[in-house]
C-alpha cells in the first residue's frame, strides 16, 4: 500500500510545473548567490582625511590608508564643517582628523630623543551601522600601529622612550584565512533543506483538501501513521538530492569538500529532514487553504533561521533569545553541519544535537500523526 502512494506523491510534485524547477534553481541560488551577498567581511570603508598638518609624515600615513584593502580614500575635505558634511551625504563612512605639529610631535630629532615621541589623531565615524563603526575604528588603530613601527624603525626617526610591545602570534584554525563564505555555506545547506523540505510538505496536505482529492484517502483504510510515512519519504529522497547538489556546488565553484565523514553528514541530514517535514506536516494539518499554511510556515522558518546562530552567535542574543534558540531544532542542525563541514567532527562529538533532534523527529511526527483527521 505504502509503495503505492509514495508513488502517487511523485506523480503529484511532478506533474506540477513550477516545483521541480524550484527544487532545483532555490539551492543553486542559494549556493551561488547567497554566499557572496550574505557577507559580513567589513570592506571598502569610505575614509575622510582632514590633513590640518600636511606635512610628509601626515602624507605617508594617508597613502597607507589609502593602500589598505578595506578603505577607500573618498575624500580630503579641507574643513571640519567640509568633512562632517561628506559623511551626512554618505561620502564617507569615518574621518580621520590629523592635528597641526603631528609630524613634529610625533618625531624626536637624534640629537633629543626624549622629546615628543606622542601625538593623537581623531577618528569620527558614522554609527549608524555600529558594527561596521566599530571594525573601521578598529582596523584604523591597527594601520596607525604599523605605521608607528615602521616609523620607528626607520633611519634618522626616533620614537621617544617606545613602550614594551607583546607580539601576538595567531593561528587560524578551520578557517584559516577567515573566509566568511566557508563559514556561511554549510548554514546555507541548512536552510535550504529548511525550506524545501518544511514549505513543500506544509502545503501537501491542503492542497489535497482544496482539490478534494483528501476525501478519497480518508475512506480508504490506509492507517493514519502509514499515510504521514508515504507524505515524508519522497521529501526525505528530495532533501538528500538538494543536499548533494548543494555539496557538489561547494566543491565545484569554492572548492569546500566536508572536513568530516559523509555518510555521517548523510545519515544526519536524514534525521533534521525528518524533524522539519513532520512541521511541515503539522501545519498542513491543522490549515484550511494554501494561503493560511503557506504564512504559518513562512511565520515559523523566519523565526527559527533569525534565532538559530544561522547569521549571528547564539550566546551574543539575550538570555530570553538563547532560550528560544534552544528549543529551535536549526540550531542544532547548523552547529552538526559546522562542526562536520569545518572542524571534522565525530559521532562522539555530535551524539549531543544528535539526540536532541530525534527528540524532535519523534515529538514532530508523533504530532504529525495524531493530528491528522481522516474525517477530512
Amino acid at each position: 500500500m505504502i509503495k503505492y502512494l509514495i508513488e502517487k506523491e511523485f506523480k503529484q510534485i511532478f506533474r506540477n510545473p513550477f516545483l521541480p524547477k524550484i527544487i532545483i534553481a532555490l539551492p543553486m541560488m542559494a549556493m551561488l548567490v547567497f554566499p557572496w551577498a550574505a557577507n559580513q567581511e567589513i570592506r571598502n570603508i569610505k575614509v575622510a582625511v582632514l590633513d590640518r598638518d600636511h606635512s610628509t609624515i601626515s602624507r605617508r600615513m594617508t597613502d597607507k590608508i589609502d593602500a589598505s584593502t578595506y578603505f577607500i580614500l573618498s575624500a580630503l575635505p579641507a574643513t571640519n564643517e567640509a568633512a562632517l558634511r561628506s559623511v551626512e551625504t554618505g561620502d564617507a563612512d569615518i574621518i580621520i582628523d590629523i592635528p597641526q605639529d603631528f609630524e613634529k610631535n610625533l618625531i624626536s630629532p637624534p640629537q633629543s630623543p626624549h622629546k615628543g615621541g606622542s601625538a593623537d589623531i581623531m577618528l569620527s565615524a558614522n554609527a549608524v551601522n555600529s558594527m561596521k563603526a566599530g571594525l573601521a575604528s578598529s582596523y584604523l588603530g591597527g594601520i596607525a600601529a604599523d605605521f608607528m613601527s615602521e616609523l620607528r624603525n626607520e633611519n634618522g626617526l626616533v620614537i621617544s622612550q617606545p613602550l614594551p610591545v607583546i607580539n601576538v602570534v595567531s593561528q587560524n584554525r578551520f578557517n584559516v584565512f577567515l573566509d566568511y563564505k566557508i563559514f556561511m555555506i554549510p548554514a546555507l545547506m541548512v536552510m535550504m533543506l529548511t525550506i524545501i523540505c518544511g514549505f513543500l510538505p506544509a502545503l501537501n496536505i491542503v492542497s489535497e483538501k482544496e482539490l478534494g482529492t483528501i476525501e478519497q484517502l480518508n475512506v480508504s483504510p490506509v492507517r493514519k501513521s502509514t499515510f504521514i510515512l508515504s507524505k515524508l519519504i519522497p521529501y526525505w529522497i528530495i532533501g538528500v538530492c538538494i543536499l548533494t547538489l548543494c555539496l557538489t556546488l561547494a566543491c565545484a565553484v569554492y572548492q569546500l569538500l566536508p572536513a568530516g565523514n559523509i555518510p555521517l553528514l548523510y545519515f544526519l541530514s536524514i534525521v533534521y529532514i525528518l524533524v522539519v517535514s513532520g512541521i511541515g506536516m503539522i501545519i498542513s494539518n491543522y490549515s484550511s487553504t494554501l494561503q493560511q499554511a503557506m504564512f504559518t510556515m513562512f511565520f515559523f522558518i523566519l523565526i527559527m533561521i533569525l534565532i538559530s546562530g544561522l547569521f549571528t552567535p547564539v550566546r551574543s542574543m539575550p538570555e530570553w533569545a538563547q532560550w528560544l534558540a534552544a528549543a529551535n531544532p536549526l540550531t542544532y542542525f547548523i552547529k552538526i553541519m559546522r562542526m562536520l563541514f569545518l572542524k571534522g567532527s565525530g559521532f562522539a562529538d555530535l551524539w549531543q544535537p544528535f539526540l536532541v533532534l530525534c527528540g524532535f523527529g519523534v515529538l514532530f511526527n508523533s504530532w504529525a500523526v495524531w493530528s491528522y483527521r481522516k474525517s477530512g
